[in-house]
């Protein structure tokens, strides 16, 4: 029997000695992505951000094991509680097609051209669902979205 004496645990602890050194790297993780937040009000760290690359894959597999549903339900809660973004592409286009929806509140219309500095971003995004469209790869859903706010598919029926 390996156990050790209740003594040597007490000196262990007082120490700070690590009992679980995976569940200790999750905690770590988790309180540098709160910290990521109070700075940036966001938790979409990339794995590009050579600052944050290390918290970026971290965030990448935490994504990973809720897809593959491996990832603890207490985690889930937690990453929930700071705003954790699940799907980094959905969100995208769901910010992309809100500040649609204000440029056309504001202009009247979702012709938002690539050469206006201002919307140059949105612009490009819509020029991209356009070609999706074409090519047929838009989702049903999307088109639907884009659809009930009037954007114009083919810009030859704008003149």
């Amino acid at each position: 029997k390996n156990a050790l004496s209740s003594d040597r645990i007490q000196q262990l602890n007082f120490i700070g000695f690590i009992w679980d050194s995976l569940e200790h790297a999750w905690n770590e993780h988790f309180k540098q992505l709160c910290a990521f937040k109070a700075k940036n009000g966001h938790c979409d760290v990339s794995q590009n951000d050579e600052q944050n690359k290390c918290l970026g894959q971290w965030i990448s597999y935490q994504r990973t094991s809720y897809k593959k549903k491996t990832l603890r339900s207490d985690r889930i809660q937690q990453l929930n509680s700071i705003g954790f973004i699940w799907d980094s592409l959905e969100h995208a286009w769901n910010e992309h097609f809100k500040q649609l929806c204000a440029f056309k509140a504001k202009n009247g219309h979702c012709d938002v051209s690539q050469n206006d500095e201002q919307n140059k971003c949105l612009g490009q995004w819509i020029k991209k669902q356009r070609t999706s469209y074409k090519k047929k790869t838009l989702r049903s859903d999307r088109i639907q979205q884009l659809n009930s706010i009037d954007l114009v598919w083919d810009l030859c029926d704008l003149s």
